[in-house]
């Protein structure tokens, strides 16, 4: 009987650890990420635009935070919505984690997309996402180092031009370098599990 109560308390024992094992394995494998990797020794190049908080914005004033920068446009059909929801989705599932993170959107269309109505629109999404416009020289200078294209394209009589544009997201660490880029398929849940391990 001795030797039967010993099995079975080696045997819990065993169940334990192995139980064990498979909760803390997940956590000491590397996090696979989502988007891709940059690991750029230099800092993220700079963006100095007007940003819908009324004033000049560059990364410097989000130091300390996660941001995650867009190129798109208000009167976008399509893209530019479904990305900014995703976003907004990812950051609802980060819970408090959301606070380190800000989201920047530069327009593309500078001409239509005022101050006033990229407040409005980003506002439709997130409050907290800030918008930023400028000279089209300016954005565009700021695009291409991001690798960025843009360009307007025909509408129609309702809807007016079109802007074509690259679609990815940049996310710039709380160092002020670039970390990952997103491309425009991922889902909200892979967005936030990158953006929750980096923070």
């Amino acid at each position: 009987m001795r030797r039967k109560g010993l099995i079975s308390i080696i045997l819990g024992v065993v169940i334990l650890a192995l139980a064990g094992w498979f909760v803390v394995l997940p956590q000491l494998r590397p996090h696979a990420f989502h988007g891709v990797i940059m690991q750029s020794p230099t800092a993220a190049p700079e963006i100095d635009l007007q940003a819908t908080t009324g004033e000049l914005i560059g990364l410097n004033s989000f130091a300390g935070k996660l941001v995650v920068v867009y190129f798109g446009y208000t009167h976008c059909p399509d893209v530019c919505p479904t990305t900014l929801s995703t976003l907004n989705k990812a950051l609802d599932q980060m819970g408090d984690g959301s606070n380190d993170v800000q989201v920047v959107m530069v327009t593309v269309d500078p001409e239509r997309d005022s101050v006033e109505l990229l407040d409005e629109y980003l506002g439709f999404f997130n409050e907290t996402f800030i918008g930023l416009t400028g000279p089209t020289a300016d954005i565009r200078r700021v695009a291409t180092t991001y690798g960025i294209f843009f360009d307007a394209a025909e509408g129609d009589a309702e809807s007016g031009y079109t802007v074509d544009h690259t679609a990815t997201l940049a996310v710039i660490d709380q160092e002020g370098h670039l970390r990952l880029v997103f491309p425009p398929e991922l889902t909200a849940d892979e967005i936030a599990a990158d953006l929750a391990y980096l923070r």
